[in-house]
């Protein structure tokens, strides 16, 4: 936690404000909980990549925010090293929340008469870049979701809180499968992250592919239809190819990298990777399971392991049993955000899908 942001209760309380205000992006249309759902892991596990106002593709999957307050970097390729800076990246994109700039957003909020005092309150000062940033940032750092059934028997030494193919898992993971270099324990702590960037060989297959016939569209919560791809062509802009860290450090060595996700609470967020092309936790092992995807820059660290379908079994329960304990009380009190005027609360998304 920086400290120039201390936590206070009342820039908790804005920064939860905030982020559940449609009036934050262009037409008063999108929150950033449009794209991170509480009940969905505070991702969505309906898309593979988000969409942004008015049906804009964006390229990437909306990654889970519990315990972001932890990351050294944001955004799947790592782009940036603090919340307070993050929350001004989908703010500003054209195919995210759309504001023309800055000055834009500080000044919608200086004349809502729902904020008035709020940052006064929680900074000494009203709405700016700098204030908006803290107060989003200062929310986000409270979705700690910890508790696990790992950390009851890891750390708290239960040997009850963890049944037999978890704990077979988790001997897995620190040996055999060798997942634990890049998503790392420790003694007294387990972030699950080395907080640095790797090549898995996703990137680079999804850059191979050729654009399908048919797209699979999304029309209402959990509905979805194939359309003829020609059909969509002029109505969206299509996804630029992805080249990870590469976009932002020009460095060929950094071509398909991605930033090592931690993996707290990952039974509650699927699809997977930074493109959401895998769509269970069964599929993530399997693609570990043979090595990656070959490529000239594949981290070394990735190989084939060889492991049988009962060890996969084994890993996959070892990965459900990182939800934190608390998430149920996480997700109320997102629902109890005020927002608007009115002090309308926020509602569940109805999801047709969940658990895929």
């Amino acid at each position: 936690m920086p400290r120039d942001n201390l936590l206070t209760p009342a820039k908790i309380a804005l920064g939860r404000k905030l982020f559940f205000d449609r009036r934050l992006s262009l037409n008063n249309t999108f929150s950033c909980a449009i794209c991170h759902i509480p009940e969905q892991g505070f991702s969505n596990n309906e898309m593979t990549t988000a969409v942004g106002i008015e049906g804009r593709s964006v390229r990437r999957n909306s990654p889970s925010l519990y315990n972001v307050g932890y990351a050294q970097l944001l955004f799947h390729d790592g782009r940036e090293n603090s919340l307070e800076q993050q929350a001004w990246g989908p703010l500003l994109a054209h195919n995210e929340m759309a504001n023309p700039s800055i000055g834009y957003v500080v000044d919608k909020l200086k004349v809502s008469a729902d904020y008035r005092g709020l940052f006064e309150k929680a900074f000494n000062k009203g709405p700016t870049m700098e204030t908006i940033g803290q107060a989003l940032a200062s929310y986000q750092r409270t979705l700690n979701a910890a508790d696990s059934a790992f950390d009851r028997w890891y750390f708290g030494k239960q040997q009850a809180a963890l049944g037999e193919p978890a704990q077979r898992g988790f001997t897995l993971f620190t040996g055999k499968a060798g997942c634990s270099v890049c998503h790392s324990v420790g003694e007294k702590s387990a972030l699950f992250t080395d907080q640095k960037r790797h090549n898995t060989g996703v990137g680079y297959i999804e850059s191979m592919q050729k654009a399908p016939e048919k797209q699979r569209v999304q029309v209402a919560p959990g509905a979805f239809v194939e359309v003829d791809s020609n059909n969509l062509k002029g109505l969206n802009a299509e996804k630029p190819n992805d080249l990870g860290y590469y976009e932002i450090s020009q460095n060929p060595a950094d071509r398909w990298t991605y930033k090592t996700p931690t993996l707290r609470n990952i039974a509650l967020s699927a699809p997977y990777m930074h493109n959401g092309s895998l769509p269970t936790l069964e599929d993530v092992v399997r693609f570990y399971n043979q090595g990656g995807v070959a490529n000239e820059n594949l981290s070394p660290l990735l190989k084939p392991l060889a492991l049988s379908e009962q060890e996969n079994a084994d890993l996959v329960a070892f990965l459900k049993a990182l939800s934190g304990g608390n998430v149920g009380t996480l997700v109320s009190d997102a629902f109890a955000a005020p927002v608007g005027d009115s002090g309308t609360q926020v509602q569940p998304i109805p999801s047709a899908s969940k658990g895929r």
